[in-house]
């Protein structure tokens, strides 16, 4: 009994010592090397040169000016043991093989509760790659990615794969491809995090049963793509100026959107692909070309309090099945609608229809825009408006609000909106489409 007590004694972790490592060529490994499990190493200003394997139990500690540089060669830093952190580093100077997923940090399967936070990363392939360990926090790093003339041959700031648990909170990533990219993973948290100039904002495949919540895209090609993901709740984010779509579900079932900011340039607020029993609740989607684009046969997806306001096209749905967006007498707010409230009790009295037969026309064969002002067009469309028994199909809304719900934007996020502004009118494109999913 008293040799069991004397082994828990030693080996308790209030026993671990603070060693303070010198920079220089090979001195971080030297330390990590002759560290005991739980030791903190407080790196001084300065330069170490690597790449580095954490192998045991540590706390890497600095200040902001201890830079580990990777000289190019694979990964920087190499997480393999349990319980690591890593805390007010530089991080620098990945290899540039992005099949290899050189990273500026690498957690590994098996390393588990790693805690990544404060950390600055530039000039990385991929910022922080969290590759199967468990239960990783990720933190209030600033995430700088390269910026390769193409797209698609950057890393991304942050990579998750096949790892449960992983909290990826209050990071500002810039640059790379695509801010988060979580794949082939389940219960994750993303919240509060700052995306700019990237391809994606998050980008989701099969990353199931996760929250996406308190995000800000500003500027990217495409905000929050959830994609073959099941039961997403993706709530009170934002995207500002993103170029094609606000928020995307493809082939996404049983997600909760709500609360959702899109504004400005965008070509497509929301975008709905083959999903399913979804909820689109009290979001704001504002000075798209569309409003809402909803295709490939989607089905009891419901959608109430939600504003549409100022988009060129509302709503675009090709298709012939009569649906209803409203839920138990509420609606959304469509501001090209001239409604009417006689007893004032919030809902519009009048039905709102968004397309006809014409927008049918117009969608497949788009070179009938060169009849649109013709006499005969404007009689179908009054002879529609008049006699809703003779339209198509399509989406109705019975219960429409008469006001739009506000979401506020922060003045210094209103800001960097302000700074990206008409980018995507001047041919700033890259090389990704976000339609194909090959290019994913």
């Amino acid at each position: 009994m008293r040799a069991f007590a004397l082994f828990m004694l030693l080996s308790s972790p209030l026993l671990a010592e603070e060693v303070h490592v010198v920079p220089g060529v090979g001195t971080l490994a030297a330390a990590i090397a002759g560290a005991a499990p739980g030791d903190v190493l407080v790196l001084s200003d300065g330069a170490y040169l690597g790449p580095v394997t954490i192998d045991r139990t540590l706390t890497l500690q600095g200040d902001g000016l201890a830079t580990v540089d990777g000289q190019g060669q694979g990964t920087v830093i190499t997480v393999t043991a349990d319980d690591v952190v890593l805390t007010g580093l530089h991080v620098t100077g990945s290899g540039t093989a992005n099949q290899d997923l050189d990273s500026g940090i690498k957690i590994v399967k098996g390393a588990d509760h790693a805690q990544i936070t404060g950390n600055r990363l530039t000039d990385n392939m991929h910022g922080i790659d969290v590759h199967g360990g468990l239960d990783t926090l990720v933190k209030d790093n600033v995430i700088e990615g390269r910026q390769n003339p193409r797209m698609n041959e950057r890393g991304n700031g942050i990579y998750v794969w096949n790892s449960p648990g992983t909290v990826v909170e209050g990071n500002q990533v810039r640059w790379g491809r695509d801010g988060i990219f979580s794949n082939a993973s389940k219960k994750g948290t993303y919240r509060n995090n700052l995306f700019r100039d990237l391809r994606f904002a998050v980008h989701y495949m099969y990353t199931h049963d996760s929250t996406v919540s308190g995000n800000i895209s500003i500027g990217n090609h495409l905000g929050f793509a959830i994609m073959f993901s099941d039961r997403v709740v993706v709530t009170d984010n934002l995207s500002l100026g993103d170029r094609e779509h606000g928020v995307m579900l493809n082939f996404a079932n049983g997600a909760d959107v709500a609360g959702n900011l899109v504004r400005g340039g965008t070509k497509k607020c929301l975008f709905i692909y083959n999903a399913h029993k979804n909820l689109i609740a009290n979001n704001r989607f504002e000075g798209c070309g569309i409003g809402i684009h909803f295709t490939a046969g989607s089905e009891r997806n419901m959608l109430t309090g939600n504003a549409f306001l100022g988009n060129q096209e509302q709503v675009k749905y090709v298709g012939t099945r009569f649906m209803e967006w409203s839920f138990e007498g509420r609606g959304n707010f469509w501001s090209d609608h001239p409604a009417f409230d006689l007893n004032g009790d919030g809902i519009a009295d009048g039905v709102y229809r968004p397309n006809d037969l014409m927008d049918h026309i117009l969608w497949s064969q788009p070179a009938a825009a060169l009849l649109t002002g013709s006499p005969a067009v404007q009689l179908v469309r009054w002879s529609q408006s008049s006699f809703p028994a003779i339209l198509p199909g399509g989406v109705t809304d019975s219960h429409p609000l008469m006001q739009p719900l506000t979401i506020p934007v922060p003045a210094d996020i209103a800001a960097y909106e302000a700074e990206v502004a008409g980018r995507w009118t001047k041919g700033q494109f890259d090389d990704i489409d976000p339609d194909d999913l090959d290019s994913h």
